[in-house]
């Protein structure tokens, strides 16, 4: 089969494509043939060798597929051959063939393209895990969305908005915040021109915003902390800025607020019962019109490492799916 392939840890440019082994299925997997696939952030990362999860070298990137089963393991329960499903691998999703496990594995809902499917798993279950299991929001807070033109940050806005919260969404460009005025944030910040903490303030008549979704860290990060409420929970999501943090320990105290590792790969693996109620409430959202991924940019199957290049420079606005069959 077809695959793009990393062979040693360095810059997404450096990816291959080749023709590889088919994987093997296992007990518990499910065969794939993908359609398409979507791009994260962690994509990045897992080529350079600085994700938390180091896979074994050669490995295809491509942590989420959309397709159809084509082969069903021994001790794989409430799959059959033929069914149209998105599925969350880590690896290997960037190949004509990928095998998930079973309990990372959805049906895909009733008319749902498989482009839609394949922009939806991560970062919309990351974001209700985030919003709802860590942050717990509430209806009538403020939720500030940093980076809320990327995959990530759409789905928060819209997340935030279904959830009854007044979104500030802060990014980068017009181009992006347009995306997030049109996923329905309620205010805008380019925080290349403006003054995040400062903004934020004047927006929420200096009480701050309740809850920060960051998946920039940085600078970003700093500012966001200094605008943060009283009993605020700042959201770490992700570092797409290159810099981690590091938290005063003395502004958690002054603002009796709170610091929130958010890590949806461990929960789902933890708890893949919680994660399926999860992804349950998110279909109802699907199916009710408030939530959609916006699909940004598509790539043709043999361009995925440019694909990933692009995202490294955070060039693209919404999601990037890669079309592996056409």
């Amino acid at each position: 089969m077809k695959a793009i392939v990393c062979r040693a840890f360095g810059p997404p440019g450096d990816l291959k494509f080749e023709e590889v082994p088919a994987p093997a299925l296992g007990a518990t997997g499910l065969r794939v043939a993908v359609h398409s696939a979507g791009l994260n952030f962690p994509d990045v990362l897992i080529v350079q060798g600085k994700y938390q999860v180091k896979p074994d070298v050669p490995f295809s990137p491509g942590a989420e597929v959309a397709g159809i089963v084509t082969e069903v393991g021994e001790r794989a329960k409430g799959f059959a051959p033929g069914d149209r499903v998105m599925a969350l691998c880590t690896t290997g999703g960037f190949a004509e063939e990928a095998v998930v496990h079973y309990g990372s594995a959805f049906k895909m809902a009733e008319g749902m393209s498989f482009d839609t499917a394949a922009a939806l798993p991560l970062t919309y279950g990351t974001t209700y895990h985030a919003l709802v299991d860590r942050a717990k929001l509430r209806a009538g807070e403020t939720l500030l969305v940093t980076g809320a033109g990327g995959g990530v940050g759409i789905a928060a806005v819209q997340l935030g908005k279904s959830l009854g919260a007044t979104v500030i969404a802060a990014a980068g460009s017009a181009e992006k915040l347009a995306a997030a005025s049109e996923a329905g944030a309620d205010h805008c910040i380019d925080y290349t021109s403006e003054n995040l903490a400062e903004r934020v303030k004047a927006m929420t008549n200096q009480a701050g915003a309740n809850v920060v979704y960051d998946a920039v860290g940085g600078d970003t990060f700093d500012a966001c902390l200094r605008c943060i409420a009283w009993e605020g929970r700042l959201l770490i999501i992700g570092f797409a800025s290159g810099r981690i943090p590091e938290i005063p320990a003395n502004r958690l105290l002054l603002k009796g607020c709170s610091a929130v590792g958010v890590y949806w790969g461990a929960f789902a693996a933890r708890d893949p019962a919680a994660n399926a109620r999860n992804f349950e409430e998110l279909f109802k959202l699907y199916a009710d019109g408030k939530i959609n991924p916006k699909i940004g940019s598509t790539y043709a199957f043999a361009d995925a490492a440019q694909a990933i290049v692009d995202l490294e420079g955070r060039g693209i606005v919404g999601k990037a799916v890669v079309h592996v069959r056409a």
